[in-house]
Order: C-alpha cells, then structure tokens, then sequence
C-alpha cells in the first residue's frame, strides 16, 4: 500500500506535483493499482492536496502525467479548461470543504478547443451553437494573439493564454483574492507537452 502524507504548504504541494511528473516523463511511476485497505479509507473521506482544472483531452489525464494515487487531486475538466459558474462553484468546495493549498490550471499543446476558438478570431469559422457558447467563454483571453503567425506559434501562444485567462478569472473573484490575502493558496499556471509528458509550469505574469 502506497501512503503519501498530504503536503503541508502549496509550495510543498507543488513539489509534489513535480516530482510526479519527473517519474512520470521517467516511466517509473510509483503508484499502479490501489489496495482494498487504501480504498477503503477513501470511502472514509477525501483530503486532497492539489485541486486542478484541466482540458477535457483524453491524452491529458492529471493523475497519470502527475504520477498521483487515488484522493491526491482534485480534478476538474472541461473542453478548454474553460472558466464558468460551474468550475468556479467546483474551487469553491475544493477551496472551503477539502481546503486545498494549490490550486492548478493545466493547459496542453495542441489544444482544439483553442484552436477552434483562434479561428473564430481570425478566420471567422464558427462552430455549432453549444460548442460556440464554450468558445465564447475563452475568445477574450484570446484577442491579444496577433493575426498572421506561423499556425504552430498561433496555437502554442493561444494555449498559454488561454491558461493565464482562467487563471485571471479565477484570482479576480472575491472568493480566491481572501483565500490570497490569508496566505492559504496558490495559484499556478502550467501547460503538459504531450510529445514528451512533461509538464511547464508558467512564470508569474
């Protein structure tokens, strides 16, 4: 049975993450299956110690790219990492119920929804009607990507922008800048490479 103390601090946490990455991109993942023992002390309760909101992608599974164990994350994912009410409802419970100490934004290369959201900015190609109404929520973290790159450097910059504008919308909400003002969060951007597994985590803005 795999048992993993819960970091104390964000700074701890994000360690945490890190190292899990490193064996993840390694191919030497600790954990593989959990124990009856383990799973039953889940049912007990959950104490997590990352909260993360993350594309819907299916080559970006947080647990695996950061080598957690079952009740180490608490993930949310969405087409786009998109910021709503809902996401927000879901960093509220984290934030108050579980009190996690570092809450994540994970973004991904190649990411469709973003760039189907970069055409709409610039080619004017608009999708279907509940697909557009996702697109909306990420188009004006967009608007700063200058038309007439390179389609790889357009995606590549749109992805990373699309992270810090969820993470914008995130710290601009009451909730999150008390939760700062205490010094009990941190708040990361990070981007997975999927051609190699490692996980970018973006400087301060």
């Amino acid at each position: 049975m795999r048992v993993v103390a819960r970091p104390a601090t964000a700074d701890d946490a994000l360690q945490q993450l890190i190292a899990g990455n490193t064996r993840f991109v390694r191919g030497e993942p600790r954990f593989t299956v959990a124990c009856k023992e383990q799973l039953a002390d889940l049912a007990q309760a959950q104490r997590p110690y990352a909260t993360i909101l993350g594309c819907s992608d299916s080559r970006v599974p947080p647990e695996i790219i950061f080598d957690a164990g079952l009740g180490e994350l608490f993930v949310v994912r969405v087409a786009g990492n998109v910021f709503s009410a809902e996401v927000m409802g879901s960093f509220q419970f984290a934030a108050m119920q579980l009190q996690t100490p570092l809450f994540i934004v994970l973004g991904h290369e190649g990411c469709g929804a973003v760039g189907a959201a970069l055409d709409a900015i610039h080619r004017g190609r608009l999708q279907h009607s509940r697909i557009q109404l996702l697109l909306d929520g990420m188009i004006p973290g967009l608007l700063g990507i200058e038309p007439g790159l390179p389609p790889g450097e357009e995606l590549e910059r749109g992805v990373e922008a699309n992270v810090r504008w969820s993470m914008h919308q995130l710290s601009a909400t009451p909730e999150v800048q008390a939760r700062f003002a205490e010094g009990r969060m941190q708040l990361i951007g990070a981007v997975y490479e999927i051609a190699t597994g490692r996980v970018r985590f973006l400087a301060p803005s």
